[in-house]
């Protein structure tokens, strides 16, 4: 039987990237998101076009209602998870300094970004665990998608990067807490990735990059985040949970 992926906010950017290049791996998608079916359509047409079985869940991840009733439904028409991506994020409405930006924007961000995939993690985790006591040495494994703003700091979206600083722990807790189960547990660090929630800031990265930013002087792609989460999701590093991959063009390299 085909292994099922969970791939959040995967209808655009760097989720359907992942949810491409998985397609291509044989899995069985779960799209959830937050838009409705009529904004998705194209996005699964194309997916389904790969050969993927697919279906949409519109659920919003910091909802625990919203999670409980998308994973029942999951189960009921796919069975076990086998690959939880918590990709879905946002950036700050408005990007504003830390000496003036608003606890509201605050709460939106951390409450999207950090407390929905946390908790998400943690009701996908038990059934992964329960999915392994009945399946034959099947692979589970968990992806979080972090930001190279785990690590750099961004003084005008410090809510944005404490997010990702928090989605970063959240990788060692879990990979922790299920090793004894045997179910990896792994970050993505993207950098610089065209995708809607850069298009309005394409140009200052532009010159950035042009400047050097990066060492390989392109933006990243969804599809180069697709990649790095197929070779997890396939087990090419089943012996390597709670790890770091960073896919960011050499950003986050100390130089002098």
């Amino acid at each position: 039987m085909k292994r099922v992926a969970l791939i959040t906010g995967g209808r655009r950017g760097i989720g359907f990237g992942i949810a491409r290049a998985l397609a291509g791996e044989g899995f069985r998608l779960a799209i959830c998101d937050i838009a409705p079916k009529a904004e998705v359509q194209d996005a699964l047409d194309e997916l389904r076009s790969l050969g993927a079985e697919t279906r949409y869940y519109r659920a919003d991840v910091t909802e625990p209602a919203d999670r409980d009733r998308m994973l029942a439904q999951i189960k009921e028409q796919f069975g076990p998870i086998h690959v939880l991506i918590n990709n879905a994020g946002v950036a700050p409405e408005v990007r504003q300094d830390i000496l003036s930006a608003t606890e509201q924007s605050f709460e939106r961000v951390m409450r999207i970004n950090l407390q929905g995939p946390y908790f998400l993690t943690q009701a996908v985790a038990n059934r992964m665990i329960e999915a392994k006591q009945e399946q034959e040495d099947p692979f589970f494994c968990i992806v979080n998608i972090a930001s190279s703003n785990s690590q750099a700091a961004s003084v005008d979206r410090g809510e944005y990067c404490i997010s990702k600083a928090g989605v970063s722990m959240a990788t060692k807790l879990w990979a922790v807490r299920l090793a004894e189960y045997n179910i990896p547990v792994y970050e993505i660090r993207p950098g610089v990735i065209k995708t809607d929630m850069t298009k309005g800031v394409r140009g200052k990265y532009d010159a950035l990059i042009e400047e050097g930013l990066l060492l390989q002087r392109r933006w990243g792609l969804p599809e180069d985040i697709g990649a790095a989460v197929a070779a997890l999701a396939r087990g090419d590093l089943a012996y390597s949970t709670g790890q770091v991959l960073y896919v960011d063009g050499g950003q986050l390299v100390d130089r002098l």
